[in-house]
């Protein structure tokens, strides 16, 4: 039997603390939680300073194993930047190295997520020669997931004696201390020396039982994907616990919790969702949550409730809400946007405060909010790797860590002073004077607002979007689904009838885009080189028929998605500008209606069949029809073929692509025309006036081009929301 698959067959659990009656335990195994572990000590390390240092620590003690599972890993890293030297190599691979030098019976397991080919640019994506061959250091990859999900989980065992649960991977960017300065020399892309926010994560450390059933489900991971087990760690003398560290409680019980997608011959498990659910549902005073995304319509409306009750808990939420990158501000952004509007409209109370870490110094960025950290009134808190998105509830691989007070005041202080020195490291003050303020004000908005400055400090989020821009966005199940795709979009009850329809409307696309492919990167390409091509056209240019041969020459080009802009040019440069623009429009128009065509033949009977979801967005694409079909013209995303077959597929109507393609296409189409007229009088009449001519000709299609790429650009343009209003009721 595998190791995950040890479960307890126990009772909700039940503590008696000396002195204290006995209290039910919120942590319910094989529901809102794995397993619940006694950890003789755990302590809670804030930022990557404290936790680099802590691991560190811990492996120079590592005797048989060290077992690292990441989203990322980077051998690069530094992890002693601004402390002195332990005697071993800073950067993370020569300090392993390093450790299996030292020790001869020392393995050392990496197991990280197969990231998407869209990450290449910025992770590592090989190991060092010296350490690649390494008989004692095993490093994987991770590919047994559904489409388009991630093994997200951060977990390092160390012996099966200390191991570490949170946010924090070995990864770029990830290093800072609670300092956050600015610009610090340390905080470098590996890759470009471009400099890092600053980067705020949470880590937990936990050993006895708690970690040695950690070391159980790492364990159970590298089985599941390479196939062959890894030896359990033999029991063995001493401490491994940092020496550094200074545990926060003490023989304190530890709930497990994960996430697990449905796949392969696995069940779903949504451990995580339950436990934040609880968690939520049981808060009377405080809910205090620090977390990178916030999409998870479970737990928004949970919130929501909350919020509605007279005698609900104030709700303090710290966000993160400079994304990186165009694809997340226009996604995950707008689903949190979405989100926050639901529960402004919800808190009659006023007990909603959205806040995000701001440094004066960033240009209008703020400090990287990457912790996920939910701690409720001075009882229950949760570290962990997962999100409150919705992939990371039942589409990504997950693991966080929760612990209870059960009425102990001596935890309970404890778990306060964890929460008051989060917030005292945001808004740059003491510990002390975050506890007086609550103390003073009986809220923990109340000492937020007492205490934030101009400075280093926490700033009132706004995260409101642009009605046209929620109108864009697709609904969470495409941007951030809650389970595998395949679930979402192909129904059980369909069965494989409907699969095979999938594997045969794939199987075109990826046929369309290969043609498309061949034509740019392949020998094929020479079929369509421009004096070949002009050649045979000039056989029959003064033919009573060359409109209509050269219309069917589009029509057969855009079957066989041969590029557009050949075609124009060969046609302007055979009749000249005013013919050739006439006959180009024509054959491109109705080369677009036929492959509009063959995208619904072969597209819109499936989107209607399998999927409710993907039906709404059909619908909602046609609502703005014109619009969308100008944008990919104007701003072309994919080849010309591949634009009408997809917008078939849509529930867009003809007349609506006919009307955004003739618009779309006509300024690219008159500004080629006229670019390949002026050539062709530049190089029949050379000289200074024609190529001043030519220049201006350049010069004023890329202004006009330009101008209408912005235009479109702000139709759908995401406005930050760090600083647009401080006028918002908490």
């Amino acid at each position: 039997m595998s190791e995950d698959r040890l479960t307890i067959s126990a009772p909700i659990h039940s503590r008696r603390v000396a002195g204290l009656p006995v209290r039910r335990s919120l942590f319910e195994p094989g529901r809102n939680c794995w397993r619940i572990e006694t950890a003789n000590r755990a302590a809670f390390l804030v930022d990557g300073e404290a936790y680099f240092r802590a691991f560190r620590e811990a492996a120079l003690k590592a005797q048989r194993s060290i077992v690292i599972l990441g989203w990322d890993f980077d051998t690069r890293i530094r992890m002693l930047i601004d402390r002195e030297s332990d005697g071993f190599p800073d950067e993370l691979g020569e300090f392993l190295h390093a450790l299996l030098l030292r020790r001869k019976r020392l393995q050392i397991h990496v197991l990280t997520w197969d990231f998407h080919v869209i990450y290449l640019g910025e992770r590592q994506w090989w190991l060092p020669s010296h350490l690649l061959v390494h008989r004692r250091l095993h490093f994987k990859k991770d590919g047994a997931h559904p489409v388009g999900a991630s093994h997200h989980q951060k977990v390092v065992v160390v012996d099966d004696a200390v191991a570490f649960v949170g946010g924090l991977d070995f990864a770029q960017c990830r290093w800072d201390s609670r300092s956050h300065r600015g610009q610090h020399p340390g905080r470098r892309l590996l890759s470009t020396d471009a400099p890092c926010r600053p980067f705020h994560d949470v880590q937990m450390a936990v050993d006895g039982e708690a970690a040695r059933t950690l070391g159980r489900l790492a364990r159970e991971r590298w089985r599941r994907t390479t196939g062959y087990a890894i030896t359990k760690a033999k029991d063995h003398e001493g401490d491994q616990w940092p020496s550094s560290v200074e545990p926060d409680v003490e023989n304190v019980d530890i709930a497990i919790a994960r996430t697990e997608p449905e796949f392969s011959d696995r069940p779903e498990v949504r451990e995580i969702e339950h436990l934040l659910t609880d968690m939520l549902q049981v808060a009377r005073q405080w809910i205090y949550i620090e977390t990178q995304y916030f999409t998870s319509d479970t737990l928004a409306e949970v919130m929501a409730s909350r919020l509605q009750d007279p005698d609900g808990p104030e709700i303090v939420l710290i966000l993160h809400p400079n994304s990186d990158g165009w694809l997340e501000q226009h996604t995950m952004d707008v689903l949190r946007g979405r989100i926050l509007k639901r529960l402004r409209a919800m808190d009659r109370f006023h007990r909603l405060g959205l806040y995000y870490p701001a440094l004066p110094d960033l240009n209008g960025q703020c400090i990287s909010m990457h912790s996920k950290v939910c701690i409720v009134d001075h009882e229950y808190v949760r570290i962990g790797s997962a999100n409150m998105s919705n992939r990371s509830m039942g589409f990504d691989t997950e693991c966080d860590l929760a612990l209870e007070a059960n009425g102990d005041p001596e935890v309970q202080q404890r778990l306060a002073r964890f929460r008051n020195g989060l917030l005292a490291e945001h808004l740059d003050v003491s510990v002390d004077r975050v506890r007086d303020m609550i103390e003073e004000q009986g809220s923990i908005i109340g000492a937020i607002e007492g205490l934030r400055g101009s400075g280093r400090s926490l700033e009132i989020f706004d995260g409101q979007i642009p009605a046209e821009v929620d109108e864009w966005v697709p609904d969470a199940e495409f941007v951030d689904p809650p389970r595998p795709y395949e679930r979402q979009l192909v129904p059980r009850e369909y069965g494989p009838s409907t699969l095979r329809q999938i594997i045969l409307g794939t199987s075109l696309l990826l046929a369309v885009l290969a043609l498309a492919a061949a034509w740019r990167w392949s020998p094929l390409g020479t079929w369509i080189e421009i004096p070949r091509l002009l050649a045979s056209i000039q056989v029959f240019d003064r033919s009573p028929a060359a409109p209509f041969i050269t219309i069917a020459g589009f029509l057969i080009g855009g079957l066989l998605v041969a590029p557009v802009t050949v075609l124009i040019t060969v046609t302007v440069l055979a009749f000249g500008p005013m013919q050739g623009f006439l006959y180009s429009f024509a054959g491109m128009t109705l080369s677009a209606i036929l492959t509009f065509y063959v995208g619904r033949w072969f597209g819109q009977s499936l989107v209607d069949r399998f999927s409710l979801r993907l039906r709404r967005l059909s619908i909602r694409l046609a609502e703005k029809g014109v619009l969308a079909v100008v944008a990919v013209r104007v701003v072309p995303v994919a080849p010309f073929t591949i634009v009408n077959m997809v917008a078939g597929a849509t529930r867009i109507r003809l007349k609506d692509f006919v009307a955004g393609t003739v618009i779309g296409e006509l300024p690219g189409l008159i500004a080629l025309s006229i670019f390949v007229d002026q050539i062709t009088q530049t190089i029949e009449s050379p000289g200074p006036a024609s190529y001043a001519v030519l220049a201006v000709t350049a010069a004023a299609i890329l202004a006009i081009v330009w101008i209408l790429r912005q235009w479109l650009a702000k139709r759908t343009r995401i406005g930050s929301g760090v600083n647009a209003s401080r006028d918002v009721d908490i």
